[in-house]
């Protein structure tokens, strides 16, 4: 039997996280082998007028194939997919991995091939720029047991905060995206933090329900070369399957110039893929109230109420500074007391403090005023 929940966040994907229209196409892809949501998904896609296309991929045998290739390979491999990403005008990737870590035995170096020549030129450039997209995870044991907590703790922890009121939060996010339009410099305290950066000229956007799931973010990016100082991020991070913790970056003139943590090697690694690998494409604040500590999940810690993402990597070209890259890794601070609080200030006018906004025409997106009268 079909658990209720999973019709409701179906509907609410291809009705409002992505909008789809009559007529249009939407590529449905699962990365695992949990088919129920994406059945409803296919389901209400036809129940909106529109022309679901399906992939499903099993992680082990994508593993051995982005092993197996070289650069030209997987350039091959990739074009057949982008003709298709490019003829789509909607897409949503239900991620179900049964093992976080089902791509540790795939090389660093096949995992930087499989960035460089796949990820960054279907997804970064053409998925996340041309289509109406969502990307979600899926309440399966392995995301309860990464996440700390028994599968029905998860499941209705992941409801939750896939399922916040998100029209309230779209209301309270205006003040803030007004504030940040006028805006030249940002300063960043906190414990291993001193950080400036202008994001004057650069649109920001606030996203509430309309585009990966949860939400709760309010993005902008940097002037590219602006980024000065630096940066110790108290989230732990996965990234290719690996839990980074302790980052921490220092920026001259934009560049990242020093990069250290659990596996300084391996980051660096990361940040040497090209060029624009080294400068920043996002800077955004979280703001779900559901979502209050990270549970190792990158889609959920970014938008933990009171936490902020400074993303090195490539920017969106709604919100460019012209930085591209095969790489965009938000990396998270969290600034509520409980992790050693900070404060960040727009052009010397101190905005949020120890993780929640102080003006009072901002204080509407703090956790207590976004929680619905359910919650």
């Amino acid at each position: 039997m079909e658990d209720p929940r999973i019709r409701t966040f179906a509907r609410f994907l291809i009705r409002s996280a992505v909008g789809l229209e009559a007529g249009e196409k939407i590529l449905i892809e699962l990365h695992g082998s949990e088919t129920g949501l994406m059945k409803a998904l296919v389901q209400e896609a036809y129940a909106a007028g529109g022309k679901p296309f399906i992939h499903i991929f099993d992680y082990t045998v994508e593993g051995a194939l982005v092993q197996g290739a070289d650069d030209a390979h997987m350039e091959e491999i990739a074009a057949y997919e982008l003709a298709r990403m490019k003829d789509m005008d909607a897409y949503i990737d239900i991620r179900a991995t049964p093992n976080i870590s089902a791509w540790h035995n795939v090389s660093d170096e096949a995992q930087r091939r499989y960035r460089q020549f796949y990820w960054g030129p279907i997804h970064l450039a053409e998925r996340c720029n041309h289509t109406k997209w969502s990307v979600l995870r899926y309440p399966n044991d392995a995301m309860a047991q990464l996440a700390g907590m028994s599968t029905e703790e998860y499941e209705d922890f992941y409801f939750r905060a896939c399922l916040v009121d998100y029209d309230k939060m779209g209301r309270a996010m205006e003040p803030l995206q007004k504030w940040m339009a006028r805006t030249d410099k940002v300063h960043i305290l906190g414990p291993g933090t001193d950080l400036t950066f202008s994001i004057k000229g650069i649109p920001s956007f606030g996203m509430h329900g309309n585009r990966n799931i949860p939400d709760g973010e309010i993005y902008t990016s940097p002037v590219r070369e602006s980024v000065n100082g630096r940066i110790t991020y108290n989230c732990p991070s996965p990234y290719d399957g690996f839990l980074f913790r302790d980052v921490c970056l220092e920026f001259r003139d934009g560049k990242i110039v020093e990069a250290t943590s659990n596996n300084t090697p391996y980051m660096n690694e990361i940040f040497d893929i090209d060029e624009g690998a080294r400068y920043v494409g996002e800077f955004a604040f979280g703001v779900n109230p559901v979502i209050t500590k990270p549970i190792g999940d990158i889609l959920f810690d970014e938008k933990i109420a009171g936490s902020f993402h400074l993303t090195p990597g490539n920017s969106y070209d709604n919100a460019s500074n012209g930085n591209h890259s095969a790489v965009h890794w938000d990396l998270i601070q969290i600034q509520t007391p409980e992790y050693g609080g900070g404060e960040i200030w727009f052009d010397d006018v101190l905005i949020r403090k120890d993780g929640l906004f102080v003006p009072e025409e901002l204080q509407c997106l703090n956790p207590e005023n976004l929680l619905s009268d359910k919650e």
